[in-house]
């Protein structure tokens, strides 16, 4: 089992940067790959960014260049920092995990509210 609390989230001008936070109840090295996902009203879910327990990341076209995911392994923490943020930014960001051994379990945070305003 993961918990995923998310923090960081709130109102912001376009332009603006924001910084999220998900704090996992276990060690990441222990987890394959984290990621930030987005929904926004009326629309599907989306991938944002990913980060495997190797470092490498993933990033949605709309947010290369201007977001960056990274984590702290000593505080069992990963990070998405938004920079030039743009309205279509606007959505609920969910922080994600992927454990996998046999099976893979897929677990969630509970989302924080991320609105940019033009």
């Amino acid at each position: 089992q993961v918990q995923l609390v998310e923090s960081g989230g709130g109102l912001v001008q376009a332009g603006g940067s924001l910084r999220l936070s998900c704090a996992a109840s276990r060690s990441i090295f222990s987890i394959n790959a984290m990621g930030w996902f987005r929904q926004a009203p009326g629309k599907q879910r989306e991938l944002v960014a990913a980060i495997t327990s190797g470092s490498r990341t993933n990033y949605a076209d709309s947010v290369k260049g201007r977001f960056t995911i990274s984590s702290d392994n000593t505080k069992n923490t990963v990070y998405l920092q938004m920079n030039s943020l743009k309205p279509e930014d606007t959505a609920v960001y969910y922080c994600n995990a992927v454990v996998t051994h046999v099976t893979s379990s897929v677990y969630w945070g509970q989302g924080t509210q991320v609105t940019v305003s033009s």
